[in-house]
């Protein structure tokens, strides 16, 4: 069975891109099914089932995302062998840009927006970086000039990626996007995979539930900023 990871930011056009690349695989006779992570909300089982994608979906509530993936996408990955899926494919919004969710020989998909602004992507940190691929949406929004230089950030951040430019509406370029994805090779396990990147360091005394504000309160992974430098 072939893993594929998704991320973007929020509103970026992950699941309209994701829909329409299933679309394309299940043409060629694929059975895939899709895990959707999210934190407090999700009603894209809805969407996902309307075109009848198998789905499973999965809220972190008050945990960091990235760390509520990993510890439950083992578990994804055996509901689709299951179910014998050819592929499964997993959907994690960025929230904080921060977010790593990628796996170190499973296809890596970032899904960026051109109008999220030229200077995004060097604001976003390694579910771009370290992206094998990189899917620019809502370009027939913009100018080609604006679509050239978004993508000219895109690849100064991540010079090694596959950019594809994709309209979750009408599906233009998901058949380039979905003969990509078929290329990637099966796994049989996570078990020992390592990601890509750390996730974000999360342990202090407010992920802990600490809700004063205060010094004393401050326990555990913490940065100050420096307000006492010349202005």
């Amino acid at each position: 069975m072939k893993l594929v990871t998704i991320a973007g930011p929020p509103s970026s056009g992950k699941t309209s891109i994701i829909i329409k690349t299933i679309e394309e695989l299940k043409h060629r006779g694929f059975s895939i099914g899709a895990v959707k992570f999210d934190c407090i909300s999700a009603q894209d089982e809805e969407i996902y089932s309307t075109h009848g994608i198998p789905v499973r979906t999965g809220l972190s509530g008050g945990l960091c995302p990235d760390h509520f993936f990993v510890s439950n996408i083992e578990e994804a990955l055996s509901w689709a062998k299951e179910r014998n899926f050819d592929f499964l494919i997993t959907e994690s919004a960025g929230l904080c840009n921060r977010c790593s969710p990628h796996v170190k020989d499973v296809l890596a998909i970032c899904v960026i927006d051109n109008l999220s602004g030229v200077n995004t992507p060097k604001k976003i940190g390694p579910m771009l970086k370290s992206a094998d691929i990189v899917a620019i949406t809502k370009g027939d929004i913009v100018s080609q000039a604006e679509r050239e230089v978004f993508a000219y950030r895109v690849r100064q951040v991540n010079p090694r990626s596959t950019i594809v430019h994709i309209n979750g509406v009408t599906g233009q370029g998901s058949f380039y996007l979905a003969k990509l994805v078929e290329r990637t090779p099966a796994i049989e396990t996570l078990q020992g995979a390592i990601l890509r990147f750390t996730m974000p360091g999360a342990l202090c005394s407010y992920c802990l539930g600490e809700r004063k504000i205060g010094d004393d309160r401050q326990i555990g992974i913490s940065k100050l900023m420096n307000f006492r430098g010349d202005d």
